[in-house]
């Protein structure tokens, strides 16, 4: 379904001074080749208005270039459904934001996308508002949740595209989809605008063709932000940090024991692919253990549960929202949230109900907490001797559409190296790195230390120079 790459950012900054008219044909044939192919693909749910209609800036680093907005980031008119027919007819008021920011930086919002519902999926097949399928094959998942920016962005929709990230829901559709996802350390980007899920989890991400398109972006919407007291005031990050960055002498930790994570076979030889290149970059290798992450899953099941089952009472239906038929407020509310929320979102409502309840709560919420801090102490451990992990995204490329929906442990298995990351709150890249033998995008997750964004980008960008793939800024 691909009919060919976009252009990076860098390479469209390029065209446009070499002919700025032939460039300006070319995007208007692009935005148009894009509004045709996309109601094969699913991965936008509504487009925007043109830069013409509402008040873009015509200056800014990012004067432009266009992007794609995941349904739960709120922006000013636009719908934001989060994927649940609950909020099926919500304009947000107000801009996120990470929104505010980036429109102040030039971009131009084209369109909104599919996502699974509140963000509860691994496939965007829980999306009750539009569903994505594969760029590279129809018959596939683009991941989830936010599987369609991830196919927006593949399939050169747009130049990049917003996500948000709870336990992989940026990097895994990405590896789904080959293009990169990148999800910063938690606090660094403000939360204000996105519809909260888990929100001691909750990360904006970005997804792009290349680490310099990310990077760009990501140092654009970073910062503090007085809207968001999680948000932490670090440095402004570098605008050219692109530096030549060399794998000489760097400490990259890599899993010993992949076998036993009942990972596919092509994913094990990518990753011993991905290892010898990086030897022969001059990096030094280190074996680490698995099994002191193998409770993240557990863990982050009962985490996010807990935590989407106190953000969604919000969702009553007296402010916004659904609202049942009933003769009492119970009665509406019962009715509008059975009638609004699908079966994947009451699943986790009920679960998290439960492990927050009297009698389970120290079983489970406490354990999980006391779980998620012995993790995190497992990786400063693990920093303390490397520079980065390097990894599998996921244990299989794209899999079958609806051939985990009736099965929730498989489906959350596609993210069980992600997860330990987002628990951590560390900043992870997944880096498309090859294809499997039948063709299908495969992909390295690199994680760093906290607020080391700069130097995982800066691998990133110098292993993806050296594999032939991303772009230069020329």
């Amino acid at each position: 379904m691909i009919d060919g790459p976009a252009p990076t950012m860098a390479r469209a900054r390029r065209l446009r001074q070499e002919d700025a008219a032939a460039f300006q044909v070319h995007e208007y044939r692009r935005l148009e080749e894009s509004r045709a192919r996309q109601q094969a693909l699913g991965a936008i749910t509504h487009w925007l208005p043109a830069p013409g209609a509402t008040k873009v800036p015509q200056a800014g680093p990012l004067s432009g270039f266009d992007a794609a907005l995941k349904a739960n980031i709120a922006a000013a008119g636009a719908p934001t459904h989060c994927g649940s027919l609950f909020l099926e007819d919500y304009r947000s008021p107000f801009d996120a934001t990470v929104v505010r920011r980036l429109r102040e930086a030039g971009v131009h919002f084209s369109a909104v996308t599919a996502m699974d519902e509140f963000g509860m999926g691994s496939s965007s097949e829980f999306s009750q508002i539009g569903r994505p399928v594969n760029p590279h094959d129809p018959r596939l998942s683009a991941g989830g949740s936010s599987g369609g920016s991830a196919a927006a962005v593949a399939a050169g929709h747009v130049y990049f595209a917003l996500g948000s990230d709870t336990g992989g829901s940026v990097r895994q559709p990405a590896h789904c989809c080959g293009v990169v996802g990148l999800k910063p350390t938690w606090g660094r980007v403000s939360r204000h605008g996105l519809v909260a899920f888990a929100s001691s989890l909750d990360t904006i991400g970005v997804l792009a063709r290349c680490v310099a398109d990310a990077w760009d972006v990501l140092r654009t919407m970073a910062g503090a932000d007085p809207l968001d007291a999680t948000s932490q005031d670090q440095p402004a990050l570098e605008s050219d940090y692109l530096t030549e960055q060399s794998w000489r002498g760097v400490v990259c930790a890599v899993p010993e024991d992949l076998e036993a994570w009942d990972v596919d076979h092509a994913v094990l030889a990518h990753q011993k692919e991905n290892e010898a290149h990086l030897r022969s970059l001059g990096a030094t290798l280190q074996p680490v253990p698995l099994k002191r992450w193998g409770d993240g899953l557990a863990i982050y099941t009962v985490l996010n549960a807990a935590q989407a089952a106190s953000n969604l009472q919000r969702f009553d239906g007296t402010l916004y929202g659904r609202r049942g038929a009933g003769s009492s407020h119970r009665e509406s509310l019962v009715a509008g949230r059975t009638a609004g929320f699908g079966p994947e979102v009451q699943r986790r409502i009920l679960l998290g109900c439960h492990v927050l309840s009297g009698g389970f709560r120290d079983r489970y919420y406490l354990r999980a907490r006391a779980g998620r801090q012995a993790l995190t102490e497992n990786f400063r451990h693990l920093f303390g001797g490397a520079d980065i992990l390097a990894g599998p995204t996921a244990p299989t490329a794209a899999f079958p559409l609806g051939t985990r929906l009736r099965d929730p442990v498989a489906m959350r298995r596609s993210d069980i190296f992600t997860v330990p990351a987002s628990l951590a709150g560390l900043p992870a890249v997944s880096l498309p790195t090859g294809t499997d033998p039948a063709g299908l995008p495969l992909s390295l997750q690199l994680v760093a230390p906290w607020w080391r964004e700069r130097r995982l980008c800066a691998l990133a960008a110098s292993l993806e120079s050296s594999l032939g793939k991303g772009d230069s800024r020329g």
